[in-house]
């Protein structure tokens, strides 16, 4: 049996905490003297795994996770502090992608850079020149100085360098934001070529998407250790529940329309605005039948390429009770490549609930559920018109079976 590519065993990186820079003054120091030392921090603790050869490990987490650090210990960027690391094999890296290059060198000596730099000799590198140009689409800008160069043509040139420089481990944060959806899928594919050829690939993502469709196993780092090892569906899942949980916290409170001076309250906002809700409109009307269609158009404005916003929508009763949550991640819907602004429909084609008066909740949120861009709470009410026979919270049709009754035999005279 071959040896796994990457072993890692207890493995623990501290970091300590860098002192603010402020204006060297007499008052500074005498302050700093006196103010107590921060504690080290650890960004990974007690981390294990191996990745065999032609495997891939997906790898996920909250921003602050320790993902990043885990792959520069991967690439011995930076040192252990506790515990084993062996990585066996050419490194291949693609943890910034475009960050070594020199802006002032051409296309052509950044790769002839970056692949001496990556153990090959100056000869293998200029018998590769040809694939990694055609690859990364940039023959008539080989010789021109990198700093002319866009941000996504620096990123294919890397990517393209570091797939072709041979290596046995790939170590890839987000490599799928590279260019657009046809170099996409040839990254896809160049990536699997080599897993056939038995390298192993470590991908850092927040798309649950991608690493449910490319990974054969999935690390979900909390706070630096492991809260999950297993299969991409199950982990995702976990973290997908855990990380949706989290968004009730940044939720305003509902039980606030109990009180009379919030009830004539157009609702309430959160969110950094990083992308914003427009406009939230109900085509077929905010009064309907129990059992009828619930339609909401959801305009929005400032998204980008790559962003991938999660968009959520909940429906609560007007006294706080949570009837449905729902959201594009959960229900696998792509939202990488919408344009920068839009309108996204959400529909129930039978909303099955009790009369009363309820309230649409709407949100656009980070991928990772860090945080809302956008959370619009109890700004947006409907009334829907039950069946007189039910009472509660649902209204769904309903059939009674009842055994017909017995008849009673005709007695002769």
């Amino acid at each position: 049996m071959n040896s796994p590519r990457i072993e890692v065993l207890a493995l623990g990186k501290r970091f300590a905490h860098r002192a603010t820079s402020a204006p060297l003054t007499w008052r500074n120091l005498f302050a700093g003297l006196r103010r107590s030392p921060r504690a080290p921090f650890w960004a990974l603790q007690d981390v294990s795994f191996t990745v065999q050869p032609g495997e891939m490990l997906g790898i996920i987490g909250r921003n602050g996770a320790g993902k990043s650090t885990l792959l520069n210990l991967l690439a011995d960027i930076v040192q252990p502090t506790s515990g084993r690391l062996a990585v066996r094999g050419r490194i291949g890296g693609l943890l910034e992608l475009g960050g070594g290059f020199v802006d002032d060198l051409t296309g052509r000596e950044n790769v002839v850079l970056a692949g001496v730099t990556a153990g090959l000799t100056r000869r293998d590198v200029y018998s590769k020149l040809d694939d990694i140009v055609g690859f990364a689409e940039l023959a008539g800008f080989l010789d021109d100085p990198v700093r002319t160069y866009s941000t996504g043509m620096r990123m294919r040139l890397a990517f393209s360098v570091a797939v072709h420089t041979r290596p046995d481990v790939l170590l890839v944060d987000e490599f799928l934001a590279v260019g657009d959806l046809a170099f996409q899928a040839r990254c896809r594919a160049h990536i699997a070529g080599l897993r056939q050829q038995g390298c192993a690939v470590v991908l850092v993502s927040h798309g649950m998407g991608d690493v449910r469709e490319t990974c054969d196993r999935v690390l979900w780092l909390r706070e630096g250790r492991v809260a999950a090892l297993d299969s991409p569906a199950a982990v995702t899942a976990l973290y997908e529940s855990e990380m949706h949980e989290r968004t009730l916290q940044l939720s305003p409170p509902p039980a606030a329309v109990k009180s009379p001076r919030s009830r004539n309250r157009p609702g309430q906002r959160v969110g950094s605005r990083e992308m914003e809700i427009t406009a939230v409109k109900f085509p077929g009307g905010s009064a309907l039948r129990s059992g009828a269609a619930l339609v909401l158009d959801i305009s929005y404005r400032g998204a980008r390429p790559g962003l991938a916003p999660i968009f959520v929508v909940s429906i609560s009763r007007s006294d706080g009770t949570l009837c449905i949550d729902t959201n594009t991640q959960s229900a696998r819907i792509s939202t990488e490549h919408l344009p920068a602004s839009g309108t996204i429909r959400f529909s129930i084609p039978r909303l099955e609930l009790g009369s009363g008066r309820y309230f649409a909740n709407v949100g656009i949120f980070d991928p990772d559920w860090s945080h809302a861009y956008d959370h619009h709470w109890e700004a947006y009410p409907f009334s829907v018109d039950g069946a007189p026979a039910h009472r509660g919270l649902l209204a769904p049709a309903c059939k009674w079976d009842a055994p017909a009754a017995a008849v009673p035999a005709l007695s002769r005279p």
